[in-house]
């Protein structure tokens, strides 16, 4: 990155009627960043749920999804929680760890209402998503957007009216909400479809104060379905 030139301000929104849940996101996550098994930086949520049949109104199962990452709060309780100091935000936006500041309480995990952080069982630190940092310094796009074949993240400048992200804010602003915004943490990480292509129930299989579990599949939320829903 050129040091000479204004800093960032990173942002990001999904769009949820564009996802397919085919994983490219969290898969590439896993390799760009050596993500170790088991434990998660970028997870997508399915979440099987009643409708209706709009072509012949008969009842019927539909699935969503929800990819998750760190939301980059702007009230990060991550940040608030961290006794060494380890979490500081970027002028740029993004909250990152200092490995070498970490202590490995967990007290970071603890707060962290949307399950993004774990303790790496290799490096023993703090670890979750920081937009690929390394990506950006080298001119590139975070591994989920750019393995992304649905086009769902929107990503990019927000001091760019041309960016991905300022085009997708300019088009989508008022369809846009966030995760858990009871937690108050102010996510900046925004959403298209939560409460429509996603019922907000798939929240629920959000983890607060652990890491995503690698099990946490449409099997768990299949029991909900009303019995006539099921087998159709």
């Amino acid at each position: 990155m050129n040091n000479s030139a204004p800093t960032p301000r990173w942002g990001m929104a999904l769009d949820l009627e564009r996802c397919i849940g085919c994983h490219a996101c969290s898969v590439a996550c896993k390799v760009e960043n050596s993500v170790s098994l088991g434990h998660f930086r970028t997870k997508v949520y399915y979440y099987d749920y009643a409708a209706t049949n709009p072509f012949n109104q008969k009842p019927t199962t539909r699935r969503a999804f929800l990819p998750t990452l760190c939301m980059q709060c702007a009230d990060a309780p991550c940040l608030e929680a961290c006794p060494t100091d380890a979490i500081s935000r970027g002028a740029d936006g993004i909250v990152r760890i200092a490995e070498s500041n970490c202590d490995r309480s967990r007290d970071c995990i603890k707060a962290c209402p949307y399950g993004a952080i774990h303790i790496d069982p290799v490096a023993q630190v703090a670890d979750k998503c920081d937009f690929c940092s390394h990506r950006l310094d080298a001119g590139m796009e975070p591994a989920c957007v750019e393995s992304c074949p649905a086009g769902v993240f929107a990503f990019g400048d927000l001091n760019l009216p041309d960016s991905a992200i300022s085009t997708f804010l300019a088009r989508r602003r008022t369809e846009l909400s966030v995760l858990k915004p009871e937690e108050k943490a102010l996510p900046q990480v925004q959403y298209r479809g939560l409460g429509s292509v996603a019922p907000r129930a798939i929240e629920r299989k959000i983890p607060k104060g652990r890491n995503h579990d690698p099990e946490s599949y449409e099997a768990d939320t299949w029991a909900q379905l009303p019995a006539a829903a099921k087998g159709r």
